[in-house]
């Protein structure tokens, strides 16, 4: 019998709250955040914490984000089965496995880290949860990576001064990028960004604050 106070349990707790908050609003979403265990993208002094919802270290002065923020994320993504997906912004891997979720076996994420401390971390935690429709790469995520381009849909897990037009020309015509634009260390914005042929429609969301994305066209 599990105990009460197993990671499961705290999991379920933790969505069920982000549910009745009203931060989680489709059953899609609440499966993705069910299915992942974050625990197994944290450190081990951590991984008690691994259920409270608020952003935690991972190393190199970077974060794991909140689970209400990736949460929201997963929302505003509108993601759909079979999307190709470009995360900037590895981290420890656990935003790029919710999102893994939710494009399903026919999807993928490219996800892109400048650390390469945290990209072999990123992989090695992608492996141990036997998810297989996420590629780390390791490189400069400000420039995004066109190797694999177009995108149905972008997401930066980090803060630029702008959204530049070599990441926004990755984005697919009907595409959505879900960008975290502001200032370096103060209050930034979540802005959804569709691209609609030659126009690109914004829709400014939540305040927020992340890490600083640092690279040639960042910070």
């Amino acid at each position: 019998m599990r105990s009460l106070g197993s990671d499961e349990a705290k999991r379920a707790r933790l969505v069920n709250d982000l549910k009745e908050e009203g931060i989680i609003r489709s059953r899609k979403v609440k499966d993705a955040m069910l299915a992942v265990n974050r625990e197994l993208f944290m450190d081990i002094p951590l991984k008690t914490c691994a259920y409270l919802d608020r952003p935690l270290p991972i190393g190199s002065g970077q974060t794991i984000s909140a689970p209400h923020m990736v949460a929201i994320m997963a929302e505003e993504l509108l993601c759909k089965e079979g999307n190709r997906v470009l995360e900037i912004g590895s981290g420890s891997g656990y935003h790029a496995a919710v999102v893994s979720h939710l494009v399903g076996p026919e999807g993928h994420v490219y996800s892109i880290e400048r650390v390469h401390e945290l990209a072999m971390c990123a992989e090695r935690n992608i492996d141990e949860a036997g998810i297989g429709n996420i590629t780390i790469i390791e490189g400069d995520g400000s420039l995004g990576y066109p190797e694999k381009a177009p995108y149905d849909r972008i997401y930066y897990t980090c803060a630029a001064p702008e959204i530049p037009d070599r990441v926004m020309d990755q984005l697919a015509d009907g595409g959505i990028l879900l960008g975290v634009v502001g200032p370096s260390g103060g209050v930034q914005r979540l802005i959804r960004y569709t691209k609609e042929g030659e126009r690109v429609k914004e829709e400014r969301l939540t305040r927020c604050v992340f890490v600083p994305l640092i690279g040639e066209l960042g910070y």
